[in-house]
């Protein structure tokens, strides 16, 4: 489940344009502030972007916590960052969590996703394929390391354009259709 938080804001005469040159320059002033407020609020920064989409400029900042991240998180973390990156150009700051499929970056999210089923998506082809699927057995120096049908693996993590933990629904929609038959009755 994903908790977020947008707003939309008028553009403003910003330092920062985001083109090529200035774009890291406001990417690491964002990363700063980010990284001030997650330790201010307790919350661990997760990723900072920039977006383009056919709606505007969006800034996407993903937080997380060891219980999870609700609405009012965001919108705590949100009031925080928002006054404090006026000077950068968006149109829109968008505070989310990074869901129950959070990407694997990190140790930290190795240690979280190991045993667990992964799909990991290769900037190009190996062996004919982009997506794997297999059990994640960690991540290291070498790369991401995967049981794929019965083979041990690893991906270079300079090949892997993301791995995240797969989500099976399948067990929560029966668990709902199940209520909805007894509310019914």
């Amino acid at each position: 489940m994903y908790a977020f938080l947008l707003f939309r804001r008028r553009s403003l005469v910003s330092l920062f344009y985001c083109n090529n040159m200035k774009k890291n320059a406001a990417l690491n002033r964002v990363n700063k502030v980010c990284l001030a407020a997650a330790k201010d609020t307790g919350c661990e920064l997760v990723d900072v972007a920039f977006e383009k989409e056919q709606t505007g400029l969006y800034l996407r900042v993903y937080i997380d916590t060891e219980q999870g991240v609700c609405l009012d998180d965001c919108e705590r973390y949100h009031r925080l960052i928002q006054p404090q990156l006026e000077d950068v150009n968006y149109d829109f700051l968008e505070v989310s969590s990074p869901g129950v499929d959070r990407p694997i970056r990190s140790a930290y999210d190795a240690r979280k996703a190991l045993g667990q089923e992964v799909e990991i998506k290769l900037y190009k082809p190996l062996n004919g394929m982009k997506i794997y699927l297999g059990t994640f057995e960690g991540l290291d120096s070498a790369g991401y390391h995967l049981r794929h049908r019965g083979m041990n693996m690893v991906f270079p993590a300079r090949d892997v354009a993301v791995a995240r933990r797969v989500v099976d629904l399948s067990e929560a929609i029966a668990m709902e259709a199940e209520e909805l038959e007894v509310d019914n009755e």
